[in-house]
């Protein structure tokens, strides 16, 4: 995810984020913004000078220092700036032939909902697809995302309806899919440690048998890896640095003691990851109790969520400026 006024202002760590693989044929990128204007404008730079081809905007971000600007997933309550962003980019995009899509959340909360509206004005504004993470911004990432949600927007909008929230396996996405209707699915915080669930969602999809699950030598493998491609797009020390989040989720359930998972913590170098890495019983078997478990951000839902002001007093917000609820903390 990347904001638009970065973009616009042609941020040089921004425009670093935006570098691409030569094998990725199809780029796609993720834009958040709250100005009409500076989305338009970051998203013909993304095309014309990036070959971006396809542009998805978050509306989705629970975090209280976006929603307390009027940013995230606080945005789509005031419809009319929802509509002018979306038409703005859509526009923008439609000289190069790139689709535009949107992810939302529910609502704000179980009171204050916006999903329906949402997926009307997604379809009006000419969007290609509306994502829905089926959970409210008070619920952050907490209990169970209610998938029946889903099942109303397919229902309610008349363009494709991607399902967001809980899909751990490749059997859940299916199992959403079938529940739901909805036309495929947006996968969040599914493969943290887990970057084969892609490779068992395409074969989930294309009817095959699920592959092996993957064992520690070949986790480890998938670690390495993982540390040489973020040195190679960041540099030694902070690729490693980036890297470090990620060990618990990689070795989750895994028989690695203490010590070894706290020097992974704080790895600092592929050397030192490397030898850390030898110690690991390569022929252990991936640990099937883990299999379904949620992994990344968790906790409990929020007791309110932080928002300006009279917020909620209108469903419309006019020309008043929100430019300080554009952050890069946004994702949803």
């Amino acid at each position: 995810m990347i904001t638009s006024r970065a973009v616009v202002e042609r941020i040089p760590k921004t425009f670093a984020m935006l570098r691409f693989d030569p094998g990725e044929t199809v780029r796609s990128v993720q834009l958040y913004g709250v100005d009409p204007d500076v989305m338009a404008r970051a998203t013909t730079i993304l095309c014309a000078e990036f070959g971006v081809a396809h542009v998805d905007l978050n509306f989705g971000c629970p975090v209280p220092k976006v929603t307390r600007r009027g940013g995230g997933g606080a945005l789509p309550w005031k419809r009319d700036r929802l509509a002018a962003i979306l038409t703005a980019t859509v526009a923008a995009a439609e000289p190069f032939g790139v689709p535009v899509t949107m992810k939302t959340r529910v609502g704000i909360d179980g009171d204050h909902e916006t999903f329906l509206d949402a997926g009307r004005i997604a379809a009006d504004c000419g969007c290609a697809a509306i994502a829905l993470h089926a959970r409210t911004v008070k619920q952050a990432y907490g209990g169970e995302a209610d998938w029946a949600r889903i099942a109303e927007l397919v229902d309610a909008t008349s363009i494709p309806v991607l399902g967001n929230g809980d899909i751990w396996e490749a059997s859940d996405a299916l199992d959403m899919m079938r529940r739901t209707g909805c036309a495929g699915v947006v996968i969040g915080r599914g493969c943290l440690g887990r970057p084969w669930l892609f490779r068992d969602l395409a074969a989930a999809f294309a009817g095959e048998p699920a592959p092996p699950l993957p064992d520690l030598g070949e986790v480890a493998a998938m670690v390495y890896r993982h540390a040489e491609l973020l040195a190679d797009l960041e540099g030694e020390t902070y690729g490693l640095r980036d890297l470090r989040k990620h060990m618990a989720w990689y070795f989750k359930g895994f028989p690695v003691g203490g010590e070894v998972r706290r020097a992974l913590a704080m790895v600092e170098s592929l050397s030192q990851l490397e030898g850390l890495l030898a110690t690991l019983d390569p022929s252990e078997p991936f640990p099937a109790a883990e299999l379904g478990s949620p992994r990344g951000r968790q906790g409990a839902p929020r007791g309110k969520v932080v928002l300006p002001y009279g917020w909620l007093d209108s469903e419309s917000l006019g020309d008043t400026d929100i430019a300080d609820a554009e952050s890069d903390v946004s994702g949803g």
